[in-house]
Parts: C-alpha cells; sequence; structure tokens
C-alpha cells in the first residue's frame, strides 16, 4: 500500500471518530500539515470529506453512499431485515446482525429497543469474538482447526470482571454454545448489558452471520433475557430457512450450531 493512501485512509478512521481540524489531523498522522492539506483537497474533491464552517473536516456524502452499497451487498441483510423487525416488536429489545470480516465481527444491521436506555452499538461497528454473544456464535460456527486458530491469537481484554480471559475458557465456552444453540453475553462485554445469540446459515449450512437480543439489566435481568431464547431461535431459524438452508434431516439440518 502506497504511503498516500495509507494516510488517506487513516484519516478517513480518524474522522469516522469525530470531526477533526487540520492541525489535529496532522498531529494524529504525525506529518507536517502541508502533507494532510494535499490529501484532504483530494478527498475533498471526491466528496469523501468535507469541511465545515468551524474550518473542521468531517466524512463525506460520497462514503456514505458507498456504506450503503455495501450494505446493499450482504444479501443476508436483507433476507435478515424482515424477521429481524418482527422479533424487534415482538420483543421490544435491540436486536442485533452480525457477521465476519476479516477475522473479526461487525455489525451488519440494528434495531433499537423501545425503552429509554440506548446502546451505543452501530452499523459498522466492530466487536470482540471472546465477550459478545455473536462473536461467540460466529466462532462457534467455524470449523473446529479454524475456530482453534482464530481462539489463539484473540486479545483477551477483561471488558468486565466476567470476561473469558484466555483460550481454553473460550475453547470450552464455544463447546457449550455448540451444544445449546445458542450463546450468551451475561455482562461480559459491558457491565449492565446480557445478550443471547444464535446463527444464521446459508444454503450450504455454513454459518454466515449471528443474530442476537441484547437487554440493559435495568430494564430485564438475566434470567428475563434466556426466556426469549425461543423467539431468537425460532427468528435466525426462519432467516436461515429463506438463506436457502434446508433444517431437515435430508437436507443436512441441525438444530445445533
Amino acid at each position: 500500500m502506497s504511503q498516500s493512501l495509507a494516510r488517506a485512509l487513516r484519516i478517513l478512521a480518524d474522522l469516522a471518530e469525530g470531526a477533526r481540524s487540520l492541525d489535529e489531523l496532522a498531529s494524529l498522522l504525525g506529518v507536517h500539515k502541508t502533507t494532510v492539506l494535499r490529501l484532504l483537497r483530494t478527498l475533498e474533491q471526491d466528496r469523501f470529506v468535507y469541511r465545515d464552517g468551524a474550518y473542521r473536516y468531517r466524512l463525506g456524502s460520497r462514503l456514505f453512499a458507498l456504506s450503503s452499497r455495501a450494505l446493499e451487498q450482504r444479501e443476508v441483510r436483507g433476507v435478515a431485515a424482515p424477521h429481524l423487525a418482527r422479533l424487534n416488536q415482538a420483543t421490544g429489545q435491540a436486536v442485533h446482525l452480525g457477521a465476519c470480516e476479516d477475522g473479526e465481527a461487525i455489525y451488519i444491521d440494528k434495531y433499537d429497543g423501545r425503552h429509554p436506555v440506548r446502546m451505543y452499538s452501530r452499523i459498522g461497528l466492530r466487536m470482540p469474538l471472546h465477550c459478545t454473544a455473536i462473536g461467540k456464535t460466529l466462532l462457534a460456527g467455524m470449523p473446529r482447526a479454524e475456530r482453534e486458530r482464530v481462539v489463539e491469537r484473540i486479545d483477551y481484554h477483561p471488558f468486565t470482571p466476567n470476561s473469558i480471559t484466555g483460550p481454553e475458557a473460550l475453547l470450552a465456552e464455544l463447546d457449550r454454545v455448540t451444544a445449546q444453540g445458542y450463546a450468551v453475553d451475561h455482562a461480559e462485554h459491558e457491565t449492565f448489558i446480557n445478550c443471547v445469540g444464535a446463527a444464521v446459515r446459508d444454503a450450504a449450512g455454513e454459518v454466515v452471520a449471528a443474530v442476537s437480543i441484547s437487554v440493559p439489566d435495568m430494564v430485564l435481568g438475566y434470567e428475563g433475557v434466556l426466556e426469549l431464547v425461543p423467539q431468537l431461535l425460532a427468528t435466525a431459524r426462519a432467516i436461515s430457512v429463506d438463506s436457502g438452508w434446508d433444517p431437515s434431516p435430508a437436507g443436512g439440518g441441525q438444530d445445533h450450531i
């Protein structure tokens, strides 16, 4: 990757975190302002960035158009949308759809809960594999050898006292996920959020995504969240069927991950 391209991509990544001035971008990149200004002018010409009235740079409309196209190309997102909307309506809780991308989990759709407590999650945000229900579900859906390779490379950051902190514990947890057919995040990523997740399969039976229900504990306790598992599993199964998966024994279907 050329140095200029790498710097331009870094600028876009920094602007995704919020508006920046020229001086701030130069400081973040560790280069002179004239270098950053040349890159910004090129990005501005193609509407990847724009400068507001306070002379701060922000992401431009071209990126929003590209992100919409990228989401449209995620076939499972379109198939899942009506099912996710129904699950959100039926439970009143936040519903997410996630998938693997370059060895990480990423949110590709979200429906907010009806309660006033809002989660920081958003479409496009990456999430840790070891302490989220979606991450565990996607890991459990991998072939055993691939799963073990990925688990060894994870940074086991302890987000909360409940976070899994090593590969052996995570592999044991993934065996439980496989056996019971769903994953849990019992205040492992955020201390006040409980979550359950289930796998979505494609026509070949491969796990291509995961759907989850996330609930703040002041809205519903952990045991109450577990009571939502049957609705979650029914939704994941319906999305899988609409994606071409045959759940019958003759089609290789299975209820566990």
